[in-house]
C-alpha cells in the first residue's frame, strides 16, 4: 500500500518539529543560564555544548540530538499504512529523517539558528541502516582519537556511510543509496568553513570546557 500525501505532509512535519527542538540552546538556558549562542563556536550543538559547558551538558544533549532523528523513523512509519521493508515505507524514512535534520539545521524554535546535523543524522541513520551507523561511529571515533578534529571526524564519517552502505551492505535500494550519497553531501555543505579552515591548517583541535581556549566552529 502507498503511503498517501497527507500523511507523509502530516508525518514529515512532526518530524521537522521534533528536530527542531534546540537541545543544546533549552539545556543550557536551563540548567546553566547560558545561551550556548553565545559562547565558543556560537554554534546550537552537542559539540559546542561539550565544549563550553562539559560533559554533564553535552552528553544530554548528545544524546537527545540523537533521539531527535532517530524516534520520528521509528514511530511515525508504523501509521502510514505502507508495507514494512516497501519502496513506500524506506522512502518515508528517508523523507523522515531529512526533514528531522533540517529542524535541527533550522529550528523554527530558536530563531532558524540550529547546529550542524550529525547528532541528529546519526539518529536517523541508526533507525535506517544501525549497521552502517556502527561504522559511522566506530570511523568517527577513530579519527577523533588520533586528530582531535570534531569537523574532521565528521567527515570521514560522513564519507564512510555511502561507501558501508554500498560495499560492506550492498544494499540494493536506490533510495537509500541514493540517500546515504545525499547526506554525506549535505555535511560537506554545512562544514563548508571548516573544510576551508583544514586546508588552510586553522582549525582548532577540540578542548572540553575548562581545557582552555577554543574556537573550533563545529
Amino acid at each position: 500500500m502507498e503511503v498517501s500525501w497527507v500523511y507523509c505532509l502530516f508525518a514529515m512535519t512532526l518530524a521537522y518539529l521534533c528536530g527542531s527542538i534546540p537541545t543544546a540552546v533549552w539545556w543550557g538556558k536551563a540548567f546553566h543560564g547560558v545561551d550556548i549562542r553565545e559562547h565558543g563556536s556560537r554554534n546550537a550543538g552537542a559539540t559546542n555544548t561539550f565544549r563550553v559547558l562539559g560533559a554533564r551538558a553535552g552528553v544530554p544533549v548528545l544524546l537527545i540530538d540523537i533521539l531527535k532523528g532517530f524516534a520520528p523513523v521509528r514511530v511515525l512509519p508504523i501509521w502510514s499504512g505502507a508495507e514494512p521493508g516497501s519502496d513506500a515505507w524506506t522512502l518515508l524514512r528517508v523523507l523522515l529523517v531529512i526533514t528531522a535534520v533540517v529542524g535541527h539545521l533550522y529550528p523554527v524554535f530558536a530563531q532558524f539558528r540550529g547546529g550542524k546535523g550529525i547528532a541528529t543524522s546519526l539518529g536517523g541513520i541508526l533507525a535506517i541502516h544501525p549497521g552502517a551507523a556502527v561504522v559511522c561511529v566506530g570511523v568517527f571515533t577513530i579519527v577523533f582519537l588520533l586528530s582531535r578534529y570534531v569537523s574532521l571526524s565528521s567527515l570521514v564519517a560522513a564519507l564512510c556511510y555511502p561507501i558501508a552502505v554500498l560495499f560492506i551492505y550492498q544494499e540494493e535500494s536506490r533510495v537509500l543509496l541514493y540517500f546515504s550519497i545525499g547526506m554525506f553531501l549535505l555535511v560537506l555543505f554545512t562544514h563548508r568553513e571548516n573544510i576551508g579552515r583544514l586546508w588552510r591548517g586553522e582549525e582548532n583541535r577540540m578542548r572540553l570546557a575548562g581545557q582552555g581556549t577554543n574556537n573550533e566552529r563545529s
